[in-house]
């Protein structure tokens, strides 16, 4: 018998899911990008020791937590970093967007990947600072930003680049020498990088995320990552985010208004943050394992699909799909009112794709699956 159970069928409603409330209870949604699995045992653990306590203060991050992080990005990914680099923060999201005020000057431009998940793009757009959209190449069906693509929307005053690794949605695992090629062209145009590698845990083949920081000490100087155990161990509704930034200056750039407008972290989102990163590995590793089997399932689903494409899904439980050759206006339409809720492609400004979530009991992926087959397959009816 396994240890985890990912095959359990848990009833999320009533518990105010934005998941599963956006859409009535006929509705499979495979949407925003949280999970349907129960969270790791040690965060349900140490919730219930403090819950115990029956005290609940005003808190401080836990002692040697900064340190904790440190090991974790050695253990994880050999990158050596000091905890005086390392910022926390409540969450990547807010954290994008302080980054594109404080980090550039009033008449700095800003580059976005196109298609990239959407709070990349709104930060640019909200900063206040001109910004254009880096339109991904597609090189061996994985979307992939390139000097090509950076090239085509530089300025003399592009101060700022937002960078997603493994990206979401396309899923996308960067190379060293793909990352090498992004760090050139940064260092030589004197551009910041702003890296979201929230997904970094969730890498499903044989290849293995890798910093973009970590490739020499000149990226490391150039660079601001974003990280966060929320997604890996699905406890988006109680976590918090860390940056790690080398250079000094970036470093207290990022962390203005932290603790003031941008709230701190609270007391639980500490707790499960530091139970996963003492006691959440084999958890990690189980779903990894179960992932790929729900991968599987969606390529072979998808292959059955006519005009449905897949890109390569690298990392993550987020497939990227084209449905540019389904004769239909509205995909994500199509796909609802046949009980399959997706994300549609308009938030990453990329019409005629959606994103599937496939990380959710088998039994509720074939069902999903099934529908969005008999929806193509219906609609390619209509329209003969």
């Amino acid at each position: 018998m396994e240890k985890f159970n990912f095959d359990e069928k848990i009833n999320r409603f009533a518990t105010d899911s934005i998941k599963w409330d956006a859409y009535e209870d006929t509705v499979i949604p495979l949407w925003v990008a949280d999970m349907d699995f129960r969270s790791p045992p040690c965060i349900k653990e140490c919730f219930d020791t403090r819950i115990n306590h029956e005290v609940y203060g005003y808190t401080h991050q836990p002692k040697g937590f900064k340190e904790d992080i440190v090991q974790h990005l050695y253990e994880q990914y050999r990158w050596q970093v000091e905890p005086d680099w390392i910022v926390i923060m409540p969450s990547v999201v807010s954290a994008l967007y302080a980054i594109g005020k404080n980090c550039t000057s009033n008449q700095a431009h800003i580059i976005t990947p196109n298609p990239v998940y959407h709070h990349l793009r709104i930060a640019a757009e909200e900063s206040g600072r001109d910004y254009s959209e880096a339109k991904l190449e597609n090189i061996n069906n994985r979307l992939l930003l390139t000097s090509n693509s950076l090239e085509q929307v530089c300025k003399r005053n592009t101060e700022l680049l937002y960078f997603c690794n493994p990206h979401n949605p396309g899923g996308t695992v960067y190379s060293k020498n793909e990352l090498e090629k992004i760090i050139d062209f940064s260092i030589t145009n004197n551009i910041t990088i702003c890296s979201d590698e929230i997904h970094a845990g969730l890498v499903l083949d044989e290849s293995s995320h890798i910093p973009i920081a970590s490739i020499h000490e000149e990226a490391s100087n150039h660079t601001i990552t974003l990280m966060s155990l929320n997604k890996t161990y699905n406890f988006p509704g109680a976590g918090l985010a860390w940056a790690v930034i080398k250079n000094k200056e970036l470093r207290d750039k990022t962390a203005r208004g932290i603790g003031n407008i941008i709230p701190d972290p609270h007391l639980f989102s500490y707790i499960a943050t530091k139970s996963v990163l003492d006691h959440g590995n084999e958890w990690r590793i189980a779903l990894l394992n179960y992932l790929r089997q729900n991968r599987q399932l969606l390529i072979q689903a998808v292959k059955k699909m006519s005009g449905l494409h897949m890109y390569a899904m690298q990392a993550s439980y987020l497939g990227w799909l084209s449905c540019e050759h389904i004769d239909h206006i509205d995909p994500f339409k199509l796909f609802l009112e046949n009980g399959v809720a997706l994300q549609p492609g308009h938030m990453f400004n990329s019409k005629g794709h959606v994103r599937i979530n496939i990380a959710t009991p088998k039994s509720n992926l074939n069902e999903a699956l099934l529908r969005m087959s008999k929806a193509i397959s219906e609609n390619a009816r209509e329209n003969d």
